[in-house]
């Protein structure tokens, strides 16, 4: 780990940015009058007359804002706006590369959701999507619900519905291995945070079976008082029908799967060992697992994901972004439940023959984007 840190630090002082602004079109004497004044004058207008023609006059269809606020960056926390840049110049990096999308990091000096939403609303003209990216929970969902009502463009928190689009895409394969209908399965989330709510909201909305939703004192219900909030109260609503209460020990007698979206060793092999039999481990902490593929793989774990490169099964939210943004741009469409669930199923299609090692495409696979990308417009 710190020779990666070592190269990295290289690697970004050498480059000093991950992105650029190039132009279109060389600058000549004869296209400066077409490019600049007198000539640009005329697009001016007929925007001024008619609005939508700026997504054929400027590059607003294919440019998108990448905004955070620096609160809770990877496994990083609150580490602030400078801070966050570099994260989100790579996310920039990685939706030119998958899709050929311009994007603009904005890194904002605070923290106060009306703030941020004001200044996201007054941006918004001069571009066609809204990216939320490394904004901590409960803020992250006032913020995107509220810009979802007041733009017409697409805003994605892509904590929230990346990860859950590739937890699904995953889980559907996962199932298909250890031969356990998605219908009947016992899901325990351990992490009450951005990903956590968004990966329980989809799953219930694809129709898996219970689902136990787990923070840092345990097991979510509807009579708890202990640490709750609004979004814990509505998480009570729809999952832990069984009423199970505890920690999540608890939680996972007789589970058929546990997603970690949580900390470091947050799932013991003790733990693993009270699961169901075939069981399915997505242990999806940032670098460091909830529990290493090893240990679960002892402890009786069938199906083993995490969020790194180095193991096998990456769930890496690359594989739903760009595809999830290309779809929409070109349709310009907000992006529907309806449209996150084909984004799931397109990249689960990607791997034919699931295995216990091979449940989702390599996150390197420029070829799940496009068909991403495809899938989701159909569902538009």
């Amino acid at each position: 780990m710190a020779d990666i840190s070592k190269q990295a630090i290289a690697f970004h002082k050498r480059l000093r940015g991950k992105i650029e602004v190039k132009t279109k079109s060389k600058l000549t004497a004869a296209n400066l009058k077409l490019a600049y004044t007198p000539g640009v004058a005329a697009p001016c207008l007929e925007i001024a007359k008619d609005k939508s023609k700026v997504f054929d006059y400027t590059w607003k269809g294919n440019t998108i804002l990448i905004v955070t606020d620096g609160s809770a960056v990877l496994g990083l926390g609150n580490i602030g706006a400078e801070a966050s840049l570099p994260v989100m110049e790579g996310k920039s990096l990685l939706f030119k590369e998958f899709a050929g999308i311009n994007c603009i990091p904005i890194c904002l000096a605070t923290q106060d959701p009306k703030k941020i939403i004001e200044i996201v609303e007054a941006l918004a003209p001069a571009y066609g999507g809204v990216n939320l990216e490394d904004i901590s929970a409960p803020r992250c969902f006032e913020i995107e619900e509220e810009l979802k009502k007041r733009l017409d463009i697409p805003v994605f928190h892509d904590d929230q519905h990346g990860t859950a689009i590739v937890v699904l895409a995953g889980l559907i394969n996962a199932a298909k291995v250890v031969k356990k209908p998605l219908a009947s399965l016992r899901i325990v989330i351990n992490g009450a945070g951005s990903a956590g709510v968004a990966i329980a909201k989809l799953l219930r909305k694809y129709g898996v079976g219970e689902i136990i939703v787990c923070d840092t004192v345990g097991s979510i219900y509807a009579e708890r008082k202990e640490n709750m909030n609004s979004t814990k109260a509505e998480l009570a609503k729809f999952t832990n029908a069984s009423g199970v209460k505890g920690n999540l020990a608890e939680a996972l007698k007789h589970a058929d799967v546990f997603i970690g979206v949580s900390v470091k060793d947050a799932l013991k092999p003790e733990m693993v060992k009270v699961m169901n039999q075939n069981a399915i481990v997505f242990a999806l902490a940032n670098p460091n697992p909830e529990i290493l593929p090893d240990a679960a793989k002892k402890a009786g774990a069938t199906v083993i994901a995490t969020g790194r490169s180095d193991f096998p099964n990456q769930i890496n939210n690359v594989l739903a972004f760009p595809g999830v943004f290309r779809a929409a741009l070109d349709s310009r469409a907000k992006i529907t439940e309806k449209m996150k669930l084909a984004a799931a199923l397109a990249i689960a299609g990607c791997v034919k023959k699931p295995t216990a090692n091979c449940i989702i495409p390599k996150a390197l696979d420029k070829s799940v984007a496009k068909k991403v990308a495809a899938a989701v417009k159909k569902a538009i």
